[in-house]
This record gives structure tokens, sequence and C-alpha cells, in this order.
């Protein structure tokens, strides 16, 4: 007889299986309402964007290093977006003329061969944009580009080290800053 009583005790004060699925369900649905608007997607947007330029930053560096050849990142003069081209080195102390022929590095992961990143026609990025740029004292209306040498190093006209530089990327209200250290190309990113 006690220990039926005790039986009854437990079953009254445990849960149901569907009283679970309904804690469950209704968890999983504050969460799919809650987390979208508490992380916002223009910061998502941005830092996508931005997660994109220095891998591709970095895969420069790395691709002079291991071919031992010059590299150059040409960023657009109209904020759209940036490429990445093979600099022979007759041409190293010229700009980039990307209206003529431009030997452009393969994309690896791209099915249209060339290493071009168009925020306009990226659906992910739309609205993205580069706003401001200053790269060895070159301004972004005068699409500045960097150089990184055999060694992996910035370099500019004439052999010099890189002075480095700043760009600064934004969506919406909400801007990132990529710093390229000078001669090393270290990258830094900070939000605005």
């Amino acid at each position: 007889m006690h220990l039926n009583a005790h039986a009854r005790r437990a079953a009254a004060r445990s849960y149901t299986l569907i009283e679970l699925i309904m804690v469950i369900a209704v968890l999983a649905l504050a969460a799919a309402l809650l987390v979208p608007n508490m992380v916002g997607t223009d910061s998502l947007t941005v830092q996508a964007a931005i997660r994109l330029m220095i891998s591709d930053l970095s895969f420069a560096q790395s691709d002079a290093l291991a071919n031992q050849e010059f590299r150059r990142v040409v960023f657009y003069d109209d904020g759209t977006g940036y490429c990445l081209i093979r600099v022979p080195n007759e041409d190293f102390v010229t700009p980039s003329d990307l209206d003529a022929y431009t030997d452009y590095v393969l994309d690896p992961l791209g099915t249209m061969g060339r290493y071009i990143v168009s925020y306009a026609q990226d659906d992910r990025f739309e609205g993205v944009a580069i706003t401001a740029a200053t790269i060895d004292g070159v301004d972004i209306a005068d699409r500045p580009e960097i150089t990184y040498d055999m060694l992996g190093g910035t370099v500019m006209a004439g052999g010099i080290p890189g002075t480095g530089g700043t760009l600064t990327v934004t969506f919406d209200a909400v801007n990132y800053q990529v710093t390229i250290a000078p001669f090393t190309g270290k990258l830094t990113v900070t939000e605005l």
C-alpha cells in the first residue's frame, strides 16, 4: 500500500511526453523569432563581406609567395569590389589598367575563372560597399591597389616597402575598417 502512494506522487510530479514536446516547440519558436532580431542581418552581411575580403587578401599574399611572382589586389573606384591580378616584373611600377588586357589570377573556387569580387553582382552582398580606402597613399577615387612581392610583403613602385592603409566596408549603418599593416601586410579589423 505504501508503494502505490509513492508511485502516485511521483507520477503527479513528472511531465508527460506531450508536455515536453510542447515546451520544446515554444522555445524553438521563440528562438526562431528572437535570434534574427537580436543579431541584425546588416551586421552579418557586412561581416561576411569582410571575411571574404580578408581571405582574398591573404590568398593574394600567399599566392605571391608560392608562385614567386607579384600579386596585386585592385579595389574599384566605385567601391563595388576588387580583383586579384598577376603583375609581371616589367609592369610592376605602372598602375594596373583594368580596361586593357589584365592577367587575372584564377579563382580556385569560382566558376568564372577570373578572380573578381563584385558586391553589386553577388546577392549575398547586395548593398555592401567599400566607402573609403587609402592604400600606400592612394585614395579610393584613384583606385587603390596593394601589391605583394615574392616574399609576401607589401611593396610600392620602385620595390620600396608598402606603407599600408585602411579600407572601410559599409552596409547601411554598419561600418568596419580593415587595416593593412606596412611592409608585412598584416590585417586587422575593427568595427567603427
